[in-house]
């Protein structure tokens, strides 16, 4: 019983109490918002409320999404700090950089 209760309090000790998850809207031919400064372990989901299609790439390929149409959304958690610029492969004069820190 005390092995099992060691266990979860590792568990719920181990995990990022600032933990949180932001939105970013796509509109507009924009990311809004376009810069973002987040906690480590920060999930962010774009939207995208524009009309037509548009992807979320991370420049250097850590991440891409698919074609998000009008009301799809695309999540990533950031679970290591640095600065991660992202564009729209779509409409590549779309771009936004996401900073997580500890």
């Amino acid at each position: 019983m005390k092995a099992r209760l060691l266990a979860v309090v590792c568990v719920l000790l181990s995990m990022p109490v600032w933990a949180q998850e932001v939105k970013v809207d796509i509109k507009e031919f924009m990311f809004g918002p376009k810069d973002l400064n987040v906690a480590v372990g920060t999930k962010v989901t774009w939207v995208n409320d524009d009309e037509i299609p548009h992807t979320v790439a991370e420049t250097h390929k850590l991440f891409r999404s698919g074609a998000l149409d009008t009301g799809d959304s695309y999540s990533w958690v950031f679970n290591t700090p640095g600065e991660y610029e992202y564009f729209c492969a779509l409409h590549p004069q779309m771009l936004g950089k996401i900073v997580v820190s500890q």
